[in-house]
């Protein structure tokens, strides 16, 4: 089981117990605010804005950004995440592609993370837009690497070849939990994630490094945990995050538990056991969070 140090006391409570010391970070508002301004200017998304990430401050004080693209309304409504649910009807900003590169180019950013929400709204998931945003970036700017966190398409194989073909040095899919806790991620399924990570890199070969991210806190055991990454890396998984999970609010999933720092320490020797290249194992750690790091360090460790 993984280490606790609170007790759930009251699960119909918005905040359902206090965080402890190493959930508390600090912020750099001034600086948060400067890039929400750039950002704005374009009319650009970020997940990091969307989903309330907790390192917002942090990434934007360094000038890094999770690019959202195909808009800001997700067609899933998953229990976990704070993007906006709808219906967005087939409709794509193609003035997107350069918006972002140009914002790209404008904060001199040298690796580059491009998400979107789920499109099911589209024949394609949304493939070739991230296809041409990728693109664009890479033929318009010196020296930068571009990563991409991608919805699962459905597992249709022309999504994922296009987006393999982008140029994209890893393509990430996050399968987010344990099957257990599955039914917090509506329209999603544990196999079809599976799936998709092994399409990937089995279209991908060599050029490409796959990557995905688990959150803990939500009632999942340490034998589940282990059994994930060894599923993970049955299909080739190269990268691993690993973080706390946080309730947007209380209309979400209930955190069950604040994992303590020396289980993160030993999901990350556990995973590293299995294979994987490069872990990020923190309660802080998110699938975009210090993204540039899984390259430079690939047979490090942090």
């Amino acid at each position: 089981m993984t280490i606790a140090t609170n007790q759930l006391s009251n699960i119909n409570k918005k905040i359902d117990f206090k965080k402890p010391e190493w959930l508390r970070k600090k912020l750099v508002p001034h600086a948060q605010k400067e890039m929400e301004n750039l950002l704005g200017e374009h009319g650009l998304h970020t997940i990091c804005q969307e989903a309330k990430c907790p390192n917002i401050s942090e990434c934007f004080a360094k000038k890094n950004a999770t690019f959202m693209i195909l808009g800001d309304l997700c067609t899933r409504r998953c229990q976990y995440c704070n993007v906006k649910t709808g219906n967005p009807n087939g409709y794509v900003n193609e003035k997107e592609v350069q918006e972002i590169t140009t914002s790209v180019q404008k904060l001199g950013l040298k690796f580059v993370v491009i998400t979107s929400p789920a499109r099911d709204d589209l024949k394609d998931g949304g493939a070739n837009h991230f296809y041409e945003v990728t693109k664009s970036i890479l033929e318009n700017t010196e020296d930068t690497q571009v990563e991409i966190l991608i919805p699962d398409f459905q597992a249709d194989d022309d999504s994922l070849k296009k987006v393999v073909d982008s140029g994209a040095v890893i393509i990430g899919h996050n399968i987010e939990t344990v099957p257990s806790m599955y039914k917090i991620r509506k329209g999603a399924t544990y196999q079809r994630s599976l799936d998709v990570l092994q399409r990937l890199k089995e279209l991908g070969g060599n050029k490409i490094k796959t990557k995905s991210a688990l959150m803990v806190g939500l009632g999942e055991t340490e034998e589940e945990m282990i059994q994930v990454f060894k599923d993970l890396r049955e299909v080739g998984c190269d990268f691993l995050s690993i973080g706390q999970y946080l309730a947007p609010s209380g209309d979400y999933a209930k955190v069950k538990e604040f994992v303590h720092p020396d289980q993160f320490d030993r999901y990350k020797k556990l995973a590293k056991e299995l294979g994987f290249s490069f872990v990020h194992s923190t309660p802080y750690a998110r699938s975009s969070y210090l993204a540039h790091e899984y390259l430079s360090n690939n047979k490090g460790s942090l």
